[in-house]
């Protein structure tokens, strides 16, 4: 389940994309499918680099549902890391991904400030939150869903959201309401329990998520159609980095050799892929590393 349109984000062959805060490389798995394009995925956790990776991996090999990867597909590799100092030099990449992640950060100003570093100039970056009145209800429904452990400690509103990034240098190009059809899924879990996943109207609201991801029927894109507008889970903003001078000074990152290895998750053979673990004070040099 996507949540940023890729056709937005203007690459091609040569682009080099980072996913922040990848999870499990839903939106990376798409670059398989395209020519020449360099894609790193990071997050803090250990199971989501190691499931990213064998996602990847999977696509390359040819035995994955999302489709083999295709011939001419650009380099791949997977960092574990702290967002708020990102272990890559100046400049490193055209596009930066940032889905559902601001919303978990106590210090999203410094993430921003971390995202401008490493984007180019006239880089793409697309920001994704939880839009504020489905989260909003999700709060008000349940006090576990708000303070669950990791989870979100902010709803930001449609406006605050903008100007922040513009005050950071991103100049908005466009934006989207997404997963219209999840919202009600997500305010039936808050009624009966975030955990309940037992109880029947949130086994058979989940079976209908799921036939929708996987066939995509002309009944659920017409009410996602209708819904998106009016109660998408997610607010989505495309934007450029366009502003001339950095807001904060931000010293370019030391390039160090990449640690080999993942904490249990052995480098890809083939295609380029790899899983590097890559300590918070470490470098990496995008244009060596993936090529």
């Amino acid at each position: 389940m996507k949540t940023i349109d890729l056709k937005r984000l203007g690459l091609r062959p040569g682009s080099r994309i980072l996913d922040l805060g990848c999870g499990d490389g839903r939106h990376l798995r798409p670059t398989r499918n395209m020519v020449g394009v360099a894609a790193v995925g990071f997050d803090l956790g250990e199971d989501e680099v190691a499931n990213t990776a064998l996602s990847l991996r999977a696509m390359d090999e040819g035995h994955s549902i999302a489709g083999h990867a295709a011939e001419g597909a650009g380099p791949w590799m997977v960092v574990r890391g702290n967002g708020y100092r990102l272990p890559f030099s100046d400049d490193s990449f055209d596009c930066v991904i940032a889905s559902e992640i601001l919303e978990h950060l106590h210090q999203d100003d410094d993430a921003l400030v971390e995202i401008r570093r490493i984007l180019k100039p006239d880089g793409i970056l697309a920001v994704s939150v939880p839009r504020y009145l489905p989260e909003a209800v999700c709060w008000a429904l349940s006090d576990e869903y708000a303070n669950s452990a990791g989870g979100h400690v902010r709803i930001y509103r449609r406006s605050v959201l903008r100007k922040k990034l513009e005050a950071h240098g991103f100049r908005v190009d466009g934006s989207s309401h997404e997963h219209g059809l999840h919202s009600p899924y997500w305010w039936i879990k808050c009624m009966v329990g975030v955990d309940n996943a037992d109880q029947f109207l949130v086994k058979a609201y989940h079976r209908l998520l799921v036939w929708d991801m996987f066939h995509h029927p002309l009944f659920t894109r017409a009410l996602s159609a209708i819904l998106d507008p009016l109660i998408g889970k997610s607010l989505v903003f495309y934007t450029t980095n366009v502003a001339q001078e950095r807001l904060v000074p931000v010293a370019a990152a030391q390039v160090a050799q990449l640690a080999e290895g993942a904490d249990g998750a052995d480098g890809a053979d083939g295609a380029g892929g790899r899983v590097e673990r890559v300590d918070q004070a470490d470098g990496v040099d995008v244009a060596n590393a993936i090529g």
